[in-house]
């Protein structure tokens, strides 16, 4: 009833957006016909010129209808798709940091292009964000060509086992080629060299474990990441509410403390289904109280005062955080599913 009542006083507030998008889309396209009279020289010229404008006191708003007309143009000659206009309208919303909802095959990967172009052009780099790593040297690789066109590098991150643990990284080379398809138009570099490039593709967890190992670094120089300039986030529902369900955990060696993670494997494996609760949908897990009693009886100690289970020592608290950990190892992570040895 409110937002019936908002569209009688005020109008759909969504058609106004659109319908101002809208106008901005007829800017881009009386602008084709100008570009397309532009040889590739000049194309690649374009880019040098826009930065000059921002460095100059323009905004990136004030270039994008001219930024978005070179891409689409850039599309059309190196890999022959032409930006239709709703696909446009997609590339403006998700430079405005929101949401654009677009259905399979409606060319989200080409949308992309239009914003990481955009934002590419301040030199603090631009990063597309996707589910996994054959979707982002796919798309690094299909989408190469425009930047390349334009002046920009293309840079793409993989997971740790095809990385030297996480030290390497690619750029795209167009030139370079493999028989293998994971290799194929990728040159290896060092991790911070694909941060260099004006337009980073990665797998989520990649560049969550780039910013934890980032800030176990003793130097700054020893950094990869150069800051977060504008990420686009490729199925978000999926990566920031699937996803974000399971934490990025980068463990050290356990020094003094191995002692007590085995000792309390043994004891977890030793409890029995009456001993503990399960919540799957809250991945958590927690003992009963005879699951308390029998683990005290299996380590010969008190975790807590039965008459003031609130206080507990401190030792006990340690305890309890090894026994933690230990019931979520055993009931809640799965190996090859969740973590690989």
């Amino acid at each position: 009833m409110f937002n019936k009542i908002i569209r009688i006083l005020g109008g759909d507030p969504l058609k106004r957006e659109v319908e101002r998008l809208s106008q901005i889309v007829e800017e881009i396209n009386s602008l084709e016909a100008a570009f397309e009279n532009l040889s590739d020289e000049e194309m690649s010229a374009k880019t040098p010129e826009f930065k000059q404008r921002l460095a100059d006191g323009e905004t990136l708003d004030d270039l994008l209808a001219e930024a978005f007309a070179a891409v689409r143009e850039a599309s059309k000659r190196t890999i022959g798709l032409r930006h239709y206009d709703v696909q446009l309208i997609g590339g403006m919303v998700l430079h405005q940091g929101k949401i654009a909802e677009m259905r399979t095959g409606e060319g989200k990967t080409l949308v992309a292009t239009l914003p990481l172009y955009l934002n590419g052009l301040t030199g603090r780099g631009a990063h597309l964000v996707t589910v996994n790593d054959y979707l982002a040297r796919r798309d690094a690789r299909w989408m190469a060509p425009i930047y390349n066109l334009l002046g920009l590098s293309v840079g793409v991150l993989q997971m740790a086992s095809r990385t030297e643990n996480g030290k390497k990284a690619f750029i795209v080379d167009l030139e370079k080629s493999s028989p293998f398809e994971d290799q194929h138009q990728l040159r290896l570099v060092d991790r911070v060299e694909a941060y260099k490039t004006d337009i980073t593709y990665g797998m989520n967890s990649e560049y969550g474990f780039d910013f934890l190992r980032d800030n176990l670094t003793y130097r700054l120089a020893d950094r990869v990441q150069r800051g977060h300039n504008f990420a686009i986030v490729d199925e978000v529902d999926n990566i920031l509410i699937d996803e974000a369900r399971t934490p990025l955990i980068i463990s050290g060696p356990a020094a003094d403390d191995a002692e007590w993670y085995n000792r309390m494997a043994q004891v977890v494996r030793g409890l029995k289904p009456e001993d503990y609760e399960i919540s799957e949908k809250d991945r958590t897990v927690s003992l009963t109280e005879a699951g308390v009693a029998h683990v005290e009886e299996l380590l010969d100690m008190t975790l807590r005062d039965p008459d003031r289970p609130e206080d507990i020592t401190p030792e006990q608290a340690r305890v309890m955080g090894f026994l933690e950990q230990g019931l979520r190892a055993q009931f809640l992570f799965r190996r090859n599913k969740d973590y690989l040895v």
